[in-house]
């Protein structure tokens, strides 16, 4: 497998790994901290950030899977996908939804290749269809996971939950460091490098 596919694999495992730690930090949180608290952020709380990052996730896997397919783009991705804006209400449940989602980007990764990076994904928006590579497409996506998981980070600072560090690295010697939350998530080193 050549190295660029490799990357996109660990980076969906990373996302997994990232998403686990914090969703761990954020149950630790009472109800009223998760969803009434108002926070200062795009959205006005832990619970509708934690939801706009997953309903943009289902948006732009069920994509990418319906392109992998050869199936035409979601006809209507808003009431599939963004509506309701909130669809879960507890820590418990966004984490249970998260968790499914993140293994479902394992798995479109892992079944990647170059001719699939190759063929163009199409989205249906507001202003019509918008195609772009598989590539493009997760590089957005991860960064916008990213960008949202350091917002959430940011909020629970102001909390008595310690906000848990999330730019860890997959460095061989580092391996000890994450061998429990690998294993809670399921994850080897081998399932990230294939080594």
């Amino acid at each position: 497998m050549n190295q660029f596919l490799r990357y996109l694999i660990a980076q969906a495992y990373n996302n997994a790994w990232a998403n686990h730690r914090l969703l761990r930090a954020c149950a630790q949180l009472s109800q009223e901290e998760f969803e009434l608290a108002t926070r200062t952020s795009f959205f006005p709380s832990i619970k509708g950030t934690l939801n706009h990052n997953l309903t943009v996730d289902w948006f732009y896997i069920d994509a990418m899977e319906r392109a992998a397919r050869g199936d035409e783009p979601h006809p209507d991705y808003c009431a599939a996908f963004f509506e309701p804006e909130e669809p879960f209400a507890t820590c418990a449940d966004v984490w249970a939804a998260q968790k499914s989602s993140d293994q479902r980007l394992i798995a479109y990764c892992r079944q990647l290749d170059e001719p699939t990076l190759a063929r163009d994904v199409g989205i249906l928006r507001d202003h019509g269809l918008m195609l772009d590579t598989p590539a493009r497409l997760l590089a957005h996506l991860f960064q916008h996971q990213i960008h949202h998981r350091g917002q959430v980070h940011a909020m629970l600072a102001g909390t008595a939950v310690e906000p848990p560090q999330l730019d860890e690295f997959y460095s061989r010697g580092e391996a000890e460091d994450r061998a429990d939350d690998f294993a809670e998530l399921g994850f080897t080193e081998a399932d990230v490098w294939g080594v």
